[in-house]
């Protein structure tokens, strides 16, 4: 049980985690299933920061979070957005081309922008977060949500979605991933969260799922499935659309 939970915390964050040996189809698959718990810890570690700059004002505050947030995943995702798209934007339409542009490391204009823009909606949605109801204590729900609906959102992409680079990472764990474990995952956190989360759990959930669905249906029409790029970009998008939906929810 540890191993696979120590192999999802080593690839989407940049905490202290290195395992040695091999890493098998299997143990990367099952690592899959702990990518809800690894989000979850993720927030609750920006509920930490939350709580030690509640003294702060709310846009420094939203701020230094920001810089958590990144700093805690090492900007993976954000690379993962900003490739695909680039990816997107030059494909001009051509599945052959929109995979080489995704191995390009370079960031053009259009990745940039979207990068900038993405962690725009963040800070300015942390703050009006942190605005409306000031960490003293307790939890801040949508900062837990918003890191548990991303990684959640794997698990379902590779159980659904076709991985099109093969020998690839994605490969492994999407052949490793059983059907049977993964479905009693998705369906344990999205009960947990309809039921623990109140109307921000509602929702978080439902911004998930047009979220995933329309991104689903993007990367099946321009590549036929999906990569680590795609995936990295839909963790990035699904934890904007939580926390800006919740925002919006909360002021209407």
């Amino acid at each position: 049980m540890i191993r696979p939970f120590l192999i999802a915390l080593q690839f989407l964050t940049r905490l202290p985690v290195r395992l040695t040996g091999e890493l098998s189809a299997a143990d990367l698959g099952r690592s899959l299933l702990y990518y809800p718990l690894v989000g979850l810890l993720l927030g609750g570690l920006l509920n930490a920061g939350a709580w030690l700059l509640a003294s702060e004002g709310p846009i420094l505050a939203a701020a230094l979070l920001l810089g958590l947030w990144v700093s805690l995943t090492g900007a993976l995702h954000l690379d993962g957005l900003a490739d695909m798209i680039d990816a997107w934007a030059g494909g001009r339409g051509d599945r052959a081309r929109t995979l080489a542009l995704m191995k390009d490391p370079c960031s053009g204009p259009q990745g940039v922008t979207g990068l900038v823009l993405v962690l725009l909606l963040k800070f300015s949605a942390m703050a009006e977060l942190l605005k409306a109801a000031p960490f003293e204590a307790g939890t801040c729900l949508p900062l837990l949500l918003a890191p548990l609906m991303g990684r959640t959102a794997l698990p379902l992409l590779f159980l659904t979605t076709p991985y099109v680079r093969p020998g690839g990472l994605g490969a492994a764990l999407a052949s490793g991933l059983s059907s049977g474990p993964a479905k009693a995952v998705l369906f344990t956190v999205g009960l947990l969260v309809l039921l623990g989360g109140g109307t921000a759990g509602a929702v978080g959930l439902v911004g998930t799922l047009i979220c995933f669905i329309t991104l689903r249906r993007t990367m099946i029409n321009r590549i036929g499935g999906t990569t680590g790029d795609t995936a990295g970009a839909l963790i990035e998008i699904i934890e904007t659309v939580t926390l800006v939906a919740i925002v919006l929810a909360a002021g209407s």
